[in-house]
């Protein structure tokens, strides 16, 4: 026979199920009891009712879902305003609704529900903390990112014209300066291959506007992640946008137990496929995406040079590795190395003047007291013996 027996614990959870115009709250406390819920808008009159009515509890944390997608708005507006608030992963949620009562079914208070109870029965989730410098990091990662897409599609449209100005076209990596240099010595007399030339011409003029563009922002990326005293950029492989990248989407390095941890969110980690006396693994298509192409990046950059990350890549494929498993192979020895550089740089960050760490607001994931676990397990204590 076995037992638990909680201290009793004062204080509650908001679970929140976040959208762009509307948000569903519902509070319960430390034995998932719903104390009140309520669903309000997110505009400024919608959002200061649901903080008033959320501030008749003393002692509070919010539990929100997908702080880093449709519920970062609202994440960041309630820390802004002194909340605690703590990032409850969608995935993470629609485990508890399924398993649920009620067939899984999917509404606004059931996903609130749902992450609050996440929130009650999940130990090391990550508190959501504003830095200024990885907002900006990420608003301007994204925005390379874009300029990247836009200046492929411009590239795939000039290819198209010069194909049917010049016989066999241009060739793969193109310029702005190249492309002026070809459309100039074409002269067609035509009026379809003058319309041609015409666009071939603006089209031109929008490539070297983004490329403009996209050298402005990794300038800026480029100071922004040394003022930070990252060493990231140092790394081959790694420039502006995907060490800019790594810091926004860290965050905290902290906040990985381990090397691994660390490789199973970014993707680069394995999955385990064994069955009976067969051990093999399979490819994750788990994690963050956009950390594990930073990775892909940095990987094909290495192959592409006499780098240790080639000299890897060849000793497993001289040992009969094929090639895609040599290549999984060396983005997780990456990911290791990733890792380790961003651990060293945050804790010389940390340092205090004397060399010795210090102590500051965001050297864990676990809240601001280290003494003190969020949500249910704040101050509740099991005891278990069996008979």
């Amino acid at each position: 026979m076995t037992w638990i027996d909680e201290e009793e614990l004062v204080g509650v959870i908001i679970g929140m199920d976040p959208h762009k115009r509307s948000a569903t709250i519902e509070v319960i406390d430390e034995r998932a009891k719903v104390l009140a819920a309520g669903r309000y808008g997110t505009d400024t009159a919608g959002y200061a009712e649901m903080l008033a009515a959320a501030r008749r509890f003393a002692d509070r944390v919010w539990a929100v879902g997908g702080c880093n997608g449709i519920g970062r708005h609202l994440a960041h507006r309630l820390v802004h305003d002194g909340e605690i608030v703590f990032d409850v992963p969608p995935k993470l949620s629609a485990q508890v609704r399924v398993f649920a009562t009620g067939n899984g079914r999917k509404t606004d208070p059931v996903d609130a529900h749902s992450v609050a109870l996440v929130a009650l029965r999940t130990r090391g989730l990550v508190q959501v903390r504003i830095e200024e410098d990885l907002v900006v990091m990420g608003m301007l990662a994204d925005r390379r990112d874009e300029l990247g897409r836009a200046r492929t599609q411009v590239i795939s449209r000039l290819h198209r014209l010069l194909l049917e100005l010049l016989p066999g076209g241009a060739k793969k990596f193109l310029s702005a300066r190249q492309a002026r240099t070809m459309i100039a010595s074409v002269r067609p007399r035509d009026r379809a291959g003058q319309t041609r030339r015409r666009l071939a011409v603006e089209l031109t003029g929008e490539l070297e506007a983004t490329g403009k563009k996209i050298k402005a922002i990794d300038k800026e990326l480029t100071g922004l992640v040394t003022a930070r005293g990252s060493t990231l950029i140092q790394l081959h492989g790694i420039g502006p946008s995907g060490a800019a990248r790594l810091l926004a989407d860290v965050g905290d390095i902290h906040r990985f137990a381990s090397r691994d941890r660390f490789a199973s969110w970014n993707g680069t980690a394995p999955l385990d496929a064994s069955s009976g006396s067969q051990a093999r693994h399979r490819l994750s298509r788990a994690g963050n995406r956009r950390i594990n192409r930073v990775l892909h990046i940095m990987a094909i950059v290495q192959l592409r040079n006499q780098t240790k990350g080639r000299a890897c890549y060849d000793t497993r494929r001289a040992g009969g590795m094929p090639s895609m498993m040599a290549m999984r192979a060396l983005k997780r020895r990456l990911s290791n190395v990733v890792f380790a550089c961003i651990l060293a740089d945050q804790k010389r960050r940390q340092a205090g003047p004397g060399g010795q760490s210090g102590t500051t607001t965001d050297s864990s994931a676990a809240g601001p007291d280290p003494g003190r676990r969020p949500f249910g397990q704040a101050t509740s204590r099991a005891r278990r013996s069996s008979a």
